[in-house]
């Protein structure tokens, strides 16, 4: 029985210590709502995003994330000028003129949902939000967000997968899949304009512990900690062909270092993107993005580890798939979220 005490808790300070409550994304900046829920309808259309992340291929039960997310504003109808308004032929739908018309948008509300599941071996966490966030234009070209995201979170750990190298009691085995299911709330604020953007979100703000108990397994001391990001890049035009979007992203889980990740994305007008990436003592990637049309785009990342884990894994692959319902207005790429 102490053996099995045991090992549940190395599984959830494993969590913690690899920042693995909350799943990593290397294709955030595709979309920043997964991490603010303060990005909830800023755009014009509904936004619908599903990834499927593979981390650390090559060792045995890494983490494997999967997600959905949707949101759309209510009674945003200002946006005048498109991607094709002034598209004369030559001239890039995103170049100086593009980004010259732009103007904030008036005070509006979004709402969103977000479903996401991640799996590192016997534990799976689950979690699904519903958000909202308030627009409003704050000059003639810049606007804050404030959103809110609630929802409901399940810890589940599948006991009968549990691995000992020594005979333990069979009774464990009959414990079958034991559930934590909790309450949530994530939060943030995002200012943007055609040029920049700065984030803040928490993620995982209701306190609470991470116990697993029945008649076999007792109640452990892991708990579940807020996860804090703050975001922030600029738009720099390259030609009138090109736009070089870097960002940052810094994140604080306790009681893990703070985390830095560089990033930069060219984007050739509203056709493609390449992109690279730089997590501080973790590793690199290359991400690679197609817009096939106003209503599809595609996007893929490979994470090369720098640290230990190098030895054992033949890195990280990501895959996002997105889709636009009611882009009436003909984007290819999101007006405010590069």
């Amino acid at each position: 029985m102490k053996k099995i005490v045991i090992s549940i808790r190395l599984l959830l300070i494993s969590c913690v210590v690899f920042a693995q409550q909350k799943p990593h994304y290397t294709q955030y900046i595709l979309n920043q709502y997964i991490i603010n829920p303060a990005l909830t309808g800023i755009e014009n259309y509904v936004d619908v995003k599903a990834s499927h992340r593979l981390q650390w291929v090559g060792i045995q039960d890494a983490p494997v994330t999967t997600y959905f997310t949707i949101h759309g504003p209510i009674g945003k109808s200002d946006y005048k000028t498109t991607a094709t308004s002034f598209n004369v032929p030559g001239e890039n739908p995103r170049g100086k003129n593009y980004w010259d018309e732009y103007v904030p948008s008036k005070p509006h509300h979004g709402w969103g949902l977000q479903v996401v599941n991640d799996r590192t071996g016997p534990l799976n966490h689950f979690s699904a939000y519903g958000t909202y966030a308030y627009h409003v234009g704050l000059s003639t070209t810049t606007n804050l967000a404030a959103g809110i995201g609630l929802g409901v979170v399940n810890y589940s750990l599948q006991s009968d997968k549990l691995q000992f190298n020594t005979a333990i009691d069979p009774a464990v085995y009959g414990s079958g899949t034991l559930n934590n299911l909790s309450f949530d709330m994530n939060a943030g604020l995002y200012l943007y304009s055609s040029d920049y953007f700065v984030g803040l979100s928490a993620q995982q703000l209701v306190p609470s512990k991470l116990d697993f108990s029945n008649n076999t397994i007792q109640k452990n001391e892991g708990k579940k900690v807020p996860h804090l990001f703050a975001t922030a890049g600029y738009r720099f035009l390259v030609g009138d062909n090109f736009n070089l979007i870097p960002s940052v992203m810094v994140k604080y889980v306790s009681p893990t270092p703070v985390q830095f990740e560089g990033n930069a994305k060219l984007q050739y007008q509203d056709l493609m993107w390449v992109g690279a990436s730089y997590r501080h003592d973790d590793g690199v990637a290359a991400m690679v993005g197609l817009n096939v049309s106003n209503t599809f785009n595609v996007g893929y990342s490979y994470d090369y580890t720098t640290s230990r884990l190098n030895n054992y894994t033949k890195g990280t692959h990501e895959k996002v798939l997105g889709f636009t319902i009611g882009n009436r207005f003909g984007d290819s790429c999101p007006r405010n979220v590069w």
